[in-house]
């Protein structure tokens, strides 16, 4: 099969990059709210403004980023991105051995972080389909999944060692060296793209917009932008109930939490291996539907989890199976969201998807902690399951377009200069 044929030495370079800064970044998993923790005395609600904030502000930081990106060369982009995010952490060990860390700095660089994080994700995106040929993508977005899964394996243990050996900044040191081996990575892939044309003269607000505008209007990306964003928000929005209804009123001790949510993340490196096999036998249609679907008939189950043997391996039995349809399903996704996407549009509909999943996460988070307040932590896990159920209604029924297709269409229903609204309405 396709899943051990090499896909060259450029994405060779690419993954190399990828998988260091990962791996950096699952080592560091929830440094901050630690730190804000163990080094500054925050209570709970401070490190949920830290975490909900930071994702907010960076999304709205990075909402011009996908315009400006878009017309500029993707790799000096990246390397740059990757640069900034690593000054930026490394200011965090700085002032914390200078005695001057504080609250509002830990907030200020997780907004650059999380700005520069949906910039890089657009721009690598963009990068990669211009590395490979179309019927790679999917190999290639396999190989990057199973890397995420496995980071997301082994990053956390290794992290929260290296915090009880070394200190709480340690493993904000270990992601700040990521980036860099990140960016010498993808400055050692060659230098053979082309400088993208610009549609004008200077950036426009039409521009800033365009990345919505052409999802919205797009009848595959559109289902697939709101069932994919309300399910990593539903996903996400419930993680901090779950470790609360853990770690606090059924007691479980932080390494057995740790390892139920370790051990099920090989699934995800098994759906990422298993999903070209998949769509080689079924279609990517078939595939997307049935994966997308299957991701979502397990959460429910975590409201009734107890304590004791039998709770940890419920927990560990949902996430298996979660996990591992998301490891089937991402991989397909991605691929597919590029084939839909001309490639001079690709910067800024990956940027905005990423601006749309970052402000929903924060919005659904905060909104999920205050429903817990009034219900308690199980009955908004339940209602949170319930709601994921109702999600594969959102994936889109038909096979699609391709990008440069949905353009020409785009471009003939708007080039009347019809109201906004209208042209919401018009057919891709």
């Amino acid at each position: 099969m396709g899943g051990r044929r090499s896909l060259g030495r450029q994405f060779g370079w690419f993954w190399a990059a990828y998988t260091v800064s990962t791996v950096g970044t699952r080592v560091a998993f929830d440094a901050f709210g630690l730190i804000a923790i163990l080094v500054l005395g925050a209570g709970p609600t401070a490190v949920s403004l830290l975490a909900a904030a930071g994702l907010a502000a960076g999304a709205a930081v990075a909402v011009p980023l996908g315009a400006w990106l878009e017309f500029r060369r993707k790799r000096p982009v990246l390397i740059t991105l990757d640069l900034l995010r690593c000054a930026a952490l490394l200011s965090v060990p700085l002032a914390f051995a200078c005695g001057l860390l504080g609250f509002v700095q830990l907030l200020v660089v997780s907004v650059v972080v999380a700005a520069a994080g949906i910039g890089h994700r657009a721009a690598s995106g963009a990068l990669l389909k211009g590395l490979l040929p179309r019927h790679d993508l999917l190999a290639a977005n396999g190989r990057l999944e199973a890397t995420n899964w496995t980071a997301t394996v082994v990053g956390p243990p290794l992290g929260g060692a290296a915090v009880g050996l070394l200190g709480p900044v340690t493993t904000v040191v270990a992601d700040a060296l990521s980036y860099l081996l990140s960016a010498a990575g993808i400055r050692a892939i060659a230098d053979e793209e082309p400088r993208p044309a610009r549609s004008g003269p200077r950036l426009r607000g039409r521009d800033v917009l365009e990345g919505w505008r052409f999802v919205l209007t797009h009848p595959v990306l559109r289902p697939l932008l709101v069932n994919t964003v309300l399910v990593n928000g539903l996903i996400m929005a419930t993680a901090p109930l779950l470790a609360v209804l853990m770690l606090g009123e059924l007691g479980f001790p932080p390494w057995q939490y740790g390892l139920a949510f370790a051990v099920p993340c090989l699934g995800g490196l098994a759906g990422a291996r298993l999903a070209p096999r998949l769509v080689a036998r079924f279609g990517q249609r078939r595939v997307l539907l049935c994966a997308g679907t299957l991701r979502v008939c397990w959460s429910p189950a975590l409201a009734l989890v107890g304590p004791g043997v039998a709770g940890l391996a419920l927990v560990m039995v949902v996430e298996f199976a979660l996990i591992t349809c998301m490891g089937v399903f991402n991989p397909v996704f991605t691929t597919h969201r590029l084939e839909q996407t001309p490639d001079d549009r690709v910067a800024r509909t990956l940027s905005a998807w990423s601006v749309t999943s970052n402000a929903t996460v924060a919005a659904l988070t905060a909104l999920w902690g205050l429903l817990a307040a009034l219900t308690g932590a199980r009955a908004a896990l339940a209602i949170a399951g319930l709601l994921l159920l109702a999600t594969p209604l959102l994936l889109p029924r038909r096979g699609g377009q391709d990008g440069r297709n949905a353009l020409s269409r785009s471009q003939d229903t708007t080039a009347d200069g019809s109201s906004e609204s209208s042209r919401s309405m018009s057919p891709p």
